[in-house]
């Protein structure tokens, strides 16, 4: 019989270790430990309402069922959304490879060089396509880096334009769909105005501060937009441009005839289309608006030793740091999308891209050669890979798409006298032969066939590409599959992931992905679904999506949940708008001002930002709660006014607060709805909900609670729950409408967001059941729990609840250490990759501390190593404190210890090179090495270099 204890595989310790780990918390069972943590007025009192979980191998069975109900089309239906070829040594060695989708955001730059490189060669990358002078690594998708584009520039507005009230922005007509949608979702409640038309015909003045244009267009024209440019720029108008990234290998870029921003995804780059997602959206701009630019920017900086190494720069991009006051709530990036696209462009070099561009362009001009030969009128003069193709007075729509359907072809049609046809990297002259047998067969003629392929371009000589790409050397080097596969594996070795040891991080919950969790991923029958494919040929999805929401709402208590969201932080931005939407509705136009508590994640006080919403925080008392009356105060002050209340629970503080209920009916009874940041989900599903505790909706991070991994800082994917009375408000989308008057537009540029990954939570929670979920929630809480009682005498928890215990998570007291002897909590940081782990969250939400969660898929082996990692960290610093230590030059403070330092034939330190790199016996037999020493931020930032 096949084993079908996936629950004992997925939890770390033990029955027997629970039983030894509870007597160190003091508590008699997991029962009295949750009796102790969690308020008896907000647990559950019935199990979940989900079967028993089911084994590996059932579920395999399971899938294959579901997997087979989608049905593989040759979709041509373009829209930003393409078929790929993945080269297999980038599919075996990134997209299923634990070391590459179980590490995480790259903060410890010193454990994550092989990643930070990756991204380096995708901004590269970017630059050099766009003709642009910086660029990000990455954001969401296509729709919502437009969007970024609109709102960086209008935060970019000059003095004269602010006090103008320039807020006009023009968006050409001809852009597609989804991306229209998500900038009217971005634009309104910033006060921003879309103006849309064609932008031949606009005439601008000083109202207006932006304008956006496609390249090539919606609908496949390559349009010269030179002088369009140096008109909106003759009236300080800034021109952003969403372009097709391949088509710039053999197309002139948009930063040589002047745009400001260029933006779009990078799914053609060997990214699976998955439904929609998840793929890695990339931003170039000029170099005057770094300050301005969202996102994660990678550069170059040196280390203590003056080696060169990567990092994270001007870390204050990352706007949701700057709460708020931010200009955008970005958080997740799609990092290991990028690290993807980043790695076919290194395997394929420049010649490589242009040759797969140029075929996509010839077999798109043939087949326009054979439409016209069959009489057809296709409008598009200048084309790279879509045809607009016009009807006769004979044929609609509908004629075609019968007989396309019937030989398995989707196409797009615009409306029952227009048909759009995208060609991609797939494509070959029998497919070519298969379309034109369509419409062969349409017209009742003789079947067109082809035997060649004529290489000939099929737009003006001005559109084409004269200047030079890729030219540096990690675009020539790696084009065979050896030496790609061992490029890559030297960037994994320089990376510290789940693979190599525990990743404490607070808030983050870096459990463990089941190798069965991310198997589907990558089967055809997820990854060749176009999201705007026909609702008979994703059958497969529709079930899954289903059935991932009955069991969502049957864990949270919700009536209805929106999976559009491809990021936590988006999630936020997502309630943001429908409590927006609720009020409006009503008629309380006036309720913009949100409640937000001082200890609340930064994309918190973002999101509600960028939603329009005016941030009231709310201050917490000496014991990391809540300050009530300061709420009640506040809510009763602004009753008129009141939006709502986002609060993360249990806090972020790691504490399971007991007054959230009188908190939920302060904000009720003043009018506002309660939003539930779902970051810590972790600790409730089984022992308490979001609809139980009172919150009107929530988002979920499935990239945490429901096993999605991180991937380097992404994917992420953050559904939103909500009540009844809130459904009618959840988002559309403008290929998957839903059926409410009240609807919100899109808030991101596929219907389900990224879907494709939601494969992974789906398999996560039917193996797991019921009552495996409750376990791991009670697990999760012990683990945290276990690592507080034996470092209390070390570091003690800085937090707690009435009965002293801790949520899912802790923060440890490091302030105290600081004074007595001048080590930080950064110090502490650094020294933990000595010893083989990553860093816990570096102070937040507590300045000088540190934010531990060790997750219920940590063993107790792991965490007893942590443990004594902790204590050996502690008696160095005592050392220093004492004087027995050198109070500058001692293992903390040159902490981490790299294996190039650590082998030099000179060793000036005071401490032997044994203290330094094998602190404790156990590394001896294993020794994660960072790659580099400590980097120098701060000469990162004065000497910004972001391209190879």
């Amino acid at each position: 019989m096949p084993n079908n204890e996936f629950v004992d595989r997925h939890i770390g310790p033990s029955d027997e270790e629970i039983e030894l780990m509870l007597k160190e918390t003091g508590d008699s069972s997991l029962d009295k430990l949750i009796e102790q943590t969690i308020p008896a007025s907000i647990r559950i009192k019935k199990p979940l309402n989900l079967p028993e979980g089911i084994s590996e191998y059932e579920y395999s069975r399971e899938i294959r069922k579901i997997a087979s109900k989608n049905i593989i089309f040759k979709s041509y239906i373009g829209l930003g959304y393409y078929d790929t070829i993945t080269p297999a040594v980038i599919q075996r060695n990134i997209l299923e490879n634990p070391s590459w989708y179980t590490s995480y955001t790259p903060y410890q730059a010193e454990i994550s060089q092989g990643r930070l490189e990756a991204l380096l060669i995708f901004q590269t990358m970017v630059m050099e396509l766009t003709g642009m002078e910086l660029a990000n690594a990455s954001l969401l998708d296509e729709g919502t880096a437009a969007a970024e584009s609109m709102i960086m520039l209008f935060h970019a507005r000059s003095r004269e334009q602010e006090k103008k009230g320039a807020n006009l922005f023009f968006v050409d007509e001809n852009i597609f769909p989804q991306t229209l949608d998500v900038l009217k979702t971005r634009s309104a409640p910033l006060g921003i105005e879309l103006i849309s038309g064609n932008f031949d015909e606009i005439t601008f003045d000083e109202r207006f501060f932006g304008a956006f244009v496609q390249y090539p267009t919606a609908d496949g024209k390559i349009i010269d937009y030179k002088d369009f440019v140096a008109k909106a720029h003759s009236k300080n108008v800034a021109v952003s441009v969403a372009a097709d990234l391949l088509s710039l290998t053999i197309l002139t870029p948009p930063g040589e005839w002047g745009a400001d921003v260029v933006v779009g995804s990078t799914q053609r780059f060997g990214i699976p289309v998955g439904f929609g997602g998840p793929h890695a959206a990339y931003f170039a701009t000029l170099d005057k608006y770094r300050r301005y630019m969202p996102g994660r920017i990678i550069g170059a900086s040196v280390d203590a030793h003056g080696n060169k190494a990567l990092r994270l720069s001007l870390q204050t991009r990352e706007q949701h740091i700057r709460r708020e006051k931010a200009t955008s709530n970005i958080c997740t990036a799609q990092a290991l999308l990028a690290s993807m696209a980043a790695m076919y462009a290194v395997y394929h070099g420049a010649e490589g891209l242009r040759k797969i561009a140029s075929n996509i362009h010839y077999y798109t001009g043939l087949l326009n050669e054979g439409l016209k030969s069959l009489g057809y009128n296709q409008e598009n003069t200048d084309f790279f890979d879509t045809l607009k193709i016009n009807l006769p007075s004979n044929l609609n729509a509908s004629d075609i798409r019968r007989i396309a359907e019937d030989r398995k072809q989707n196409y797009y049609y615009i409306d029952y006298k227009t048909v759009e046809i995208s060609l991609d990297e797939t494509d070959a002259l029998k497919d070519v032969n298969a379309i034109l047998k369509v419409f062969s067969l349409a017209k009742n003629k003789k079947v067109l066939k082809y035997s060649k392929l004529p290489e000939k371009e099929y737009f003006d000589a001005r559109f084409s590409r004269k200047s030079q790409y890729l030219a540096q050397p990690v675009f020539k080097q790696y084009h065979g599959e050896l030496e790609m596969m061992r490029y890559l594996k030297r960037l994994e070795h320089k990376d510290f992931s789940l693979t190599e040891g525990m990743i404490p991080l607070g808030s983050c919950t870096m459990k463990l992905t089941g190798a069965m969790e991310i198997f589907a991923l990558t089967w055809p029958e997820f990854g060749k679904i176009h999201p705007f494919a026909p609702d008979d040929q994703t059958k497969g999805f529709q079930q899954l999506i289903w059935e991932l929401e009955q069991d969502l709402k049957s864990i949270t208590g919700f009536d209805a949940f929106t999976f559009q969201p491809n990021s936590g932080a988006a999630g936020e931005y997502t309630g943001m708008m429908i409590i927006r939407k609720y009020h409006q509705t009503r008629g309380d136009m006036q309720r913009n001002v949100i409640l937000i508590p001082s200890s609340a994640h930064g994309t918190n006080p973002a999101s509600a930002a960028m939603a329009g919403m005016k941030v009231v925080v709310v201050d917490c008392d000496e014991r990391g709660n809540i300050d009530v009356e300061k709420l009640r105060q506040l809510a009763t002050a602004n009753k008129k006014e009141l939006a709502g209340f986002m609060i993360t629970y249990p806090s972020t503080h790691g504490v399971f607060e007991a007054s959230i209920k009188e908190m939920v009916d302060i904000i009720h009874q003043n009018g506002g709805l309660v939003y539930m940041d779902g970051a810590n989900m972790n600790a409730q599903v089984g022992l308490t909900s979001p609809a139980s505790i009172g919150a009107d909706l929530c988002h979920l991070n499935l990239h945490k609670t429901f096993a999605i991994p991180h991937g380097g800082g992404g994917p992420g994917v953050g559904p939103v729950g909500v009540r009844k009375e809130l459904v009618p408000f959840l988002p559309s989308h403008p290929f998957r409408k839903l059926s409410y008057e009240d609807e919100c537009t899109a808030v991101s540029s596929a219907p389900y967001g990224s879907a494709s990954v939601l494969t992974i939570s789906h398999a996560y929670i039917k193996m797991m059941g019921g009552n495996g979920l409750t376990k791991a929630s009670k697990v999760a809480i012990l683990n945290a729990n276990y690592l507080s009682a034996k470092l209390k005498d070390y570091f003690p928890t800085l937090y707690t609840g009435e009965k002293g215990k801790v949520g899912h998570e802790l923060i440890l007291e490091c302030r105290d250490l600081k004074e007595k002897s001048g080590i930080t909590e950064t110090d502490i940081a650094k020294r933990l990759m000595d010893y083989g782990f990553h860093a816990p969250t570096l102070s937040f939400p507590v300045h000088g501390t540190l934010m531990v969660e060790p997750t219920e898929s940590e063993s107790l082996h792991e965490l007893n190593r942590f443990v004594e990692a902790m204590i050996s960290i502690y008696h160095e610093i005592e050392a220093i404190a004492q004087g027995k230590a050198d109070s500058k030059d001692n293992v903390l403070k040159n902490a981490p210890h790299s294996a190039t330092e650590i082998s030099k034939d000179q060793w000036e330190h005071p401490y032997s090179r044994m203290q330094a790199a094998f602190p404790v016996e156990s590394l001896k037999e294993s020794k994660f090495w960072p790659s580099v020493s400590r980097i120098d931020d701060a000469y990162g930032d004065r000497n910004l270099v972001c391209s190879c």
